[in-house]
């Protein structure tokens, strides 16, 4: 019932994300084309100006300058707007992702709560958590994917787009590469286990492996014991 309630209350949260990102996408797109048509622009009157700069008089060549200043100053006005539009975008996305590790949170210590109390902390139960736990993450990202209009406004992602993107501080880090949540990732069935997450490329996975899996690092350890 818990995990119904941070899903329902989180999801309505993000129903309208979609939405504004593809609108955000569309403007710095938009500012894109825009930028490219003045740069034309500018390459165009360097050239004006070049050619012909032996035959104008110094009222002409300030104003044939004064042209190519002002096409540049448009173009550095763009690229400030793209650049603002860019950092509401990922503080929009960050606002989201803090409050789902709050929420994630909540539940999760709610839930070793009422383990704690039926005194329910055997191996079975902690696979319980565990299951309840991936509930959560796995219908929330379904719900993502599947929202309308999300899958056209973001381009496909690549792991190394994620590391260039500005990280905050704040935000937790996981598997052997020691860097954010990103893409696919799966969670080492070792309760113990100090990393917990890793990304599928980290670890040679293509798909969710089946049955109980255990990092590299656990199953070095457990070997040597």
């Amino acid at each position: 019932m818990a995990t119904a309630i941070y899903l329902e209350h989180y999801l309505d949260s993000i129903e309208n994300l979609p939405c504004e990102l593809q609108r955000n996408f569309t403007l710095m797109q938009d500012l894109d084309n825009r930028t490219e048509e003045k740069k034309g622009e500018i390459d165009k009157l360097a050239e004006e100006y070049i050619s012909s700069v032996r035959n104008l008089a110094s009222e002409q060549r300030v104003e044939h300058l004064q042209k190519i200043q002002s096409a540049y100053s448009k173009c550095k006005e763009f690229s400030d707007d793209k650049v603002q539009l860019a950092m509401q975008t990922y503080e929009m996305v960050d606002k989201h992702i803090r409050r789902l590790d709050a929420d994630l949170a909540r539940f999760e210590n709610e839930l070793k709560e009422k383990l704690e109390v039926s005194g329910y902390e055997s191996p079975e139960g902690r696979g319980l958590k565990s299951k309840q736990g991936d509930c959560w993450w796995e219908i929330l990202l379904q719900h993502i994917y599947d929202s309308p209009g999300l899958s056209s406004a973001l381009l496909p992602m690549q792991p190394s787009d994620v590391l260039d993107m500005p990280v905050d501080p704040n935000e937790p880090t996981y598997c052997l590469c020691h860097q954010v949540s990103y893409g696919e990732m799966i969670g080492c069935d070792n309760p113990d286990c100090p990393i917990e997450w890793f990304h599928f490329a980290c670890v040679d996975l293509a798909t969710k492996p089946k049955g109980k899996w255990f990092c590299p690092r656990c199953t070095q350890d457990k070997k040597k014991k």
